[in-house]
């Protein structure tokens, strides 16, 4: 499996290769610049394997929920490298991306709360479960609220593990909900994403690149700031 994901969602930019199950990262956490900086990524991965964007399988990128900017970068830049490809599209929950590496971190953990900060004094929160295989699979819809609504899935008692910035700037509202109350990687990264996309793409789950679409799910941000 030969495949390029990108992610610059959140404060981190960052591009990965999984070529035949091994991962190689490039990752900087920035105030601004991804444009920039992710394009160089890319291009610095592809002459270190001496790989072509034809020569890849896919390419997958992190869909958000995340910065408005952000989000919309990752998904127009990937389906503009994946038309010019003739290649498939892998969409990456960014939540889900901080579950596996929360997870990966704790090897005992099943069950891990995700909150990423959404600014405006709101997370972006959803409930991922280790899967058969060792994969992660969401057990709830991903949503944005304030910290103090945030609900566990149907039938959790507690996470095991809490994840995500958010979760970190939240401590005292979000920590009741989880067993262990370590705030365990903070931000996604394209590695995750690289490793959850493989799996996905032999599930059948490639899109074609029209159809690639960020997910926002704060759809009323200009009015909540004019308020």
């Amino acid at each position: 499996m030969r495949l390029l994901a990108l992610d610059t969602a959140t404060e981190a930019c960052s591009a990965a290769l999984l070529i035949d199950g091994v991962v190689t990262l490039e990752y900087e956490e920035l105030g601004r610049g991804h444009a920039e900086r992710i394009l160089s990524m890319v291009d610095s991965l592809l002459a270190a394997t001496r790989l072509t964007l034809r020569e890849l399988e896919a390419i997958a990128f992190g869909r958000g929920p995340g910065g408005f900017t952000g989000v919309r970068l990752a998904t127009s830049l990937a389906q503009g490298l994946a038309f010019s490809a003739g290649r498939r599209l892998v969409p990456i929950s960014d939540l889900r991306a901080i579950a596996r590496l929360a997870l990966d971190d704790h090897p005992a953990a099943e069950r891990v709360l995700v909150c990423s900060d959404a600014r405006m004094g709101e997370v972006y929160w959803g409930g991922f479960e280790r899967g058969r295989m060792d994969t992660v699979e969401p057990v709830s819809a991903e949503c944005v609220s304030a910290p103090q609504a945030v609900r566990l899935p149907t039938g959790w008692q507690r996470a095991d593990i809490l994840a995500g910035r958010g979760a970190a700037l939240y401590a005292i509202a979000l920590r009741p909900l989880a067993r262990n109350a370590e705030m365990t990687r903070l931000l996604p990264h394209a590695g995750a994403i690289a490793r959850l996309a493989a799996i996905d793409f032999a599930r059948g789950c490639g899109i074609e690149p029209r159809e690639a679409a960020p997910v926002y799910l704060r759809d009323q941000v200009v009015q909540k700031v004019r308020e």
